[in-house]
């Protein structure tokens, strides 16, 4: 059974900087995606940023415009574990933000608050 565990979330000042990490655990091989939603008070979840694993092509990393420049995915494929590294926070990046993988089926996180205070 698949399952995803996050950690990296917190209080910061805008401007300031969090790194999120999402390690996924079961049996998992083959192309799959993995990445972060996020959803803020009111508003519909949304995409920040994913990338394909496990292929031997190279996939290009897909980013939100509103986090394009600032926010940064990577992998570390010996630990199965996605980052999602946020500098020059804003207010507006205040949410939940969710792990998601993509592997036969969707699998979630348990989300991590992300605040950041002005």
């Amino acid at each position: 059974q698949v399952q995803l565990v996050e950690s990296g979330g917190g209080l910061v000042q805008a401007g300031g900087s969090l790194r999120l990490s999402c390690a996924a655990s079961g049996s998992i091989s083959g192309i799959h995606v993995m990445g972060w939603y996020r959803q803020a008070p009111g508003k519909q979840r949304e995409l920040v940023a994913s990338m394909v694993l496990g292929s031997t092509t190279n996939y290009a990393d897909s980013v939100a415009d509103s986090v394009k420049g600032r926010f940064t995915i990577s992998r570390d494929n010996a630990k199965n574990t996605v980052y999602l590294q946020m500098n020059s926070l804003k207010p507006e990046d205040t949410a939940v933000y969710y792990c998601y993988l993509r592997y036969h089926g969707d699998y979630w996180g348990q989300g991590t608050q992300v605040t950041v205070s002005s």
